[in-house]
């Protein structure tokens, strides 16, 4: 879920700035909206650049309307030609220079009353392209919940109102509904009815996981000018999530699941374990993506390529290939892929079957636990927790704001991560 700024949309990797003006000051710009891209996908950095928008658009609001009192004042007969006394003041305003960064006259055209449904359609259209098919997938399911029960609204129509009741359906549903034949293609209210026959409800962080994305569709809607604000976002979520820590396996479990007899499977749990790479990281590794660094030996560029995106900019790191690694990634192709035949979502779901045949289902232990043992295993040998963020990709937790330090520090060394990468250990059993 990305972080919220006031007035602001992210739209793939990038933010956007949209800022409805005052009806009157509208009327004299013949635009409704202060609109234009931040032209970053950092959230800090949005946060700073939507700010200083903010200051211009309150000079321009400021602007406007001295000019306007000062120019209606002194042409006492505009009430009898309001489209003269508009031409006039648009022209003082130009002359004035008061009007700057690009601020030109157009003619506002009204609202058209839109469904929900067909702008959901154009919506979910935009996001097929800009999300991977995991991702796109949960959008769309969300925002199809909606469009189920108020697609047959116009925008405009939406309030308050509809956001509480929406939130409380959502309550209601059952975790089951994702799973059986007999709830696809039915309506929200239907998923509710459904749902009654049973005690269970989705969870917490389902629940607000739907209530973001339908909360991004409107606000989609709010930038391209089709609602002045989003009503939803009065609306609290009140419900507290839990937080479902992610268990570190055993050395016994370490050594049960490397026992599988999957050739697939097996080395994408070996590069996890042993460099604390996530799963969409390790099955999306190309060949390309080794750096040989002589003495050091061979690292990995973990970076966005064809294959797949990163979850954050400080994911994209370099990171020294363990030595087991290293003898195994040379019976991997000469080319492309190191993995060609697994995404995220094969290597998640053989995990889970492994788990099972394992007998190995307690709470938390997920493939995502891969990278927990590597995590863990680094603070066992005295790793600064600083350093092992720089390695696994996370923001360094050094500072108390997590800028200071990444502005004065250039990072630690290849030969450091070097060090740590070598004092990691397999359970003696393991046959790499």
């Amino acid at each position: 879920m990305s972080a919220q700024i006031k007035y602001a949309y992210l739209k793939g990797h990038t933010w956007l700035y949209r800022r409805n003006y005052p009806k009157d000051v509208a009327m004299v710009l013949g635009q409704q909206a202060l609109k234009q891209s931040l032209k970053t996908g950092s959230t800090n950095t949005a946060r700073l650049r939507a700010a200083e928008i903010n200051v211009r658009f309150e000079t321009i609001v400021s602007q406007v309307r001295e000019s306007a009192e000062e120019t209606l004042t002194a042409a006492p007969g505009w009430v009898e030609d309001t489209q003269g006394a508009l031409a006039h003041l648009r022209a003082t305003l130009e002359l004035s220079g008061a009007l700057s960064g690009g601020t030109e006259f157009q003619v506002i055209k009204p609202r058209a009353k839109l469904l929900i449904r067909d702008q959901s359609r154009v919506y979910l259209g935009r996001r097929s392209n800009e999300l991977r098919p995991s991702g796109f997938k949960s959008v769309r399911y969300s925002v199809g919940l909606f469009a189920s029960k108020y697609g047959d609204q116009t925008l405009c129509s939406l309030s308050r109102a509809e956001g509480r009741e929406f939130l409380n359906l959502i309550t209601q549903l059952s975790p089951v509904i994702g799973k059986s034949e007999k709830t696809r293609g039915l309506s929200l209210d239907q998923l509710v009815a459904f749902s009654s026959f049973g005690s269970a409800r989705i969870k917490t962080r389902t629940q607000k996981r739907i209530w973001a994305q339908v909360n991004h569709f409107l606000d989609w809607v709010v930038y391209e000018g089709h609602l002045e604000q989003n009503p939803f976002r009065t609306v609290p979520f009140d419900q507290k999530i839990k937080p479902q820590p992610y268990a570190v396996p055993t050395e016994d479990e370490v050594v049960q699941l490397l026992q599988t007899k999957d050739d697939d499977l097996r080395p994408v749990m070996l590069t996890c374990l042993l460099s604390g790479m996530r799963a969409g990281e390790a099955a999306g590794l190309l060949r390309e993506d080794l750096v040989n660094k002589g003495n050091l030996g061979w690292f990995v560029h973990v970076r966005p390529n064809e294959l797949r995106l990163l979850k954050t900019d400080s994911a994209e790191r370099l990171v020294p290939l363990h030595p087991v690694l290293e003898d195994l990634f040379r019976s991997r192709p000469s080319k492309g892929a190191l993995f060609p035949d697994l995404t995220v979502d094969r290597v998640t779901k053989r995990f889970a079957a492994l788990r099972k045949a394992k007998k190995l289902e307690r709470p938390g232990l997920v493939f995502h636990s891969t990278r927990k043992w590597f995590i863990t295993q680094c603070e066992r040998t005295g790793v600064p927790e600083h350093f092992t963020a720089s390695i696994v990709g996370h923001k360094s937790a050094r500072s108390e704001n997590g800028i200071t330090y990444g502005i004065y520090s250039a990072g630690i060394s290849d030969e450091q991560k070097r060090s740590i990468i070598d004092q990691i250990r397999l359970p003696d059993r393991v046959t790499p």
